[in-house]
């Protein structure tokens, strides 16, 4: 037993196993576009996006967001996580601030006929998406994860 628990006391391999088994969760967040399913991005939006060229894949613009996640893990944690500015609105939802909105490359902005050098937008309802979030299925393979590095661990012996 002594030996065992000794093999125990660092737990690096399989925090590392773990952060591995969360970071996958979230590619597969980002893959089935939620998990359960994230509400449908605005019409606008969709528009915007096909008249540019891009596609409608839900939170992945440029894919950014998703290329942030990061698994990271030592001795006693395994966690992941991003440093994107804007993941935490994305994650929970809630409202941007009002602002000013004034042409980049002209010299004034044009909706629907009328040309006006700036607009006031009252900012966005986001909804929550949230992407750092584990299914049951994949609390499930953290413990089959760890189960494994326990019977390697006791077949070392």
């Amino acid at each position: 037993m002594r030996r065992l628990v000794g093999r125990l006391e660092n737990r690096r391999e399989l925090m590392g196993r773990l952060a591995g088994v969360m970071h996958r969760a979230v590619e597969d967040n980002f893959e089935s576009e939620g998990r359960p399913a994230w509400q449908a991005l605005h019409p606008g939006t969709v528009a915007a996006r096909r008249k540019a060229g891009k596609d409608g894949l839900i939170l992945q613009r440029d894919g950014a967001l998703a290329a942030s996640i990061t698994p990271y893990h030592d001795d006693s944690q395994a966690v992941v996580g991003t440093n994107v500015a804007y993941a935490a609105i994305h994650q929970f939802g809630g409202q941007t601030k009002p602002h000013v909105i004034k042409p980049r490359y002209k010299r004034a902005l044009a909706f629907g006929g009328v040309i006006v050098r700036q607009v006031q937008h009252p900012g966005s309802k986001i909804p929550a998406r949230p992407f750092l979030v584990l299914t049951p299925e994949d609390g499930q393979d953290l413990v089959e994860e760890t189960q494994d590095f326990l019977r390697e661990q006791i077949n070392r012996m």
